[in-house]
């Protein structure tokens, strides 16, 4: 009994933000075997990111930090290169070739599903270390991050595959650059701010927290009401 409440107390914030984005796909919505697939690559995802993280760390240890802020940036840099890339390499994997993926918002509910799959099995295995305590306050911080990471990734990996389809490598690259890079970028302030111990650093956290929630949720509505098909 205990066990079910720890897991759903770590999985539901994220179904439940799987499903906000999920209903804004109007024009076709995805299979759902296509999404729990996307979903269970993120917890692959997550697998990996664990051995890449431990691996950055044994570099990290042969380095010596001025300051606690030098060690939360190059921490949070290392965490959010290895976690966004983890996600985009199974993210594509699982659907660059899928058939059902032909409009642009497609992208944005598979990097979301692929996201909070990670997110999911992420904040199962804290609240399990931690105990319920943690479990609120990952579901108004830390999953919403993730979607958020997830949401700009999932807006150019779309612009990268029509890039494809319509034999612009120039803007392939670009864009399949910027799925990857943007995320990075987003996430490694978002784990500097939270890692540092400065009360400006929780200042600047605070900020970009509220500021990313309120671009990330107009980016999902105006994505879904442009939505087109490659």
């Amino acid at each position: 009994m205990i066990t079910a409440v720890y897991v759903l107390a770590a999985v539901l914030p994220a179904v439940a933000l799987m499903y906000y984005v999920y209903k804004h796909d109007k024009i076709e919505k995805e299979p759902m075997d296509l999404l729990l697939k996307c979903a269970l690559s993120g917890v692959y995802a997550a697998v990996l990111s664990v051995a890449g993280e431990s691996l950055f760390e044994m570099i990290m240890s042969n380095f010596t930090y001025s300051s606690v802020t030098s060690y939360a940036i190059a921490t949070a840099i290392m965490v959010a290169a290895v976690e966004e890339f983890s996600k985009l390499l199974f993210l594509k994997k699982r659907t660059w070739n899928d058939p059902n993926f032909n409009y642009l918002f497609d992208a944005v509910v598979y990097s979301v599903f692929v996201s909070l799959g990670f997110a999911a099995i992420e904040n199962v295995l804290y609240v399990f270390q931690y105990g319920l305590s943690i479990a609120i306050a990952r579901a108004l911080l830390a999953i919403p991050a993730h979607l958020g990471f997830s949401v700009m990734m999932g807006v150019y990996y779309g612009q990268a595959k029509a890039a494809e389809i319509y034999g612009n490598k120039k803007d392939y690259r670009k864009y399949i650059l910027a799925a990857y890079f943007v995320p990075v970028i987003m996430h490694a302030i978002y784990d500097a701010c939270a890692l540092s111990e400065s009360g400006t650093a929780m200042i600047i956290f605070i900020v970009f927290v509220v500021i990313m929630d309120i671009v990330v949720f107009r980016t999902i509505k105006k994505g879904a009401s442009v939505d087109r098909s490659f």
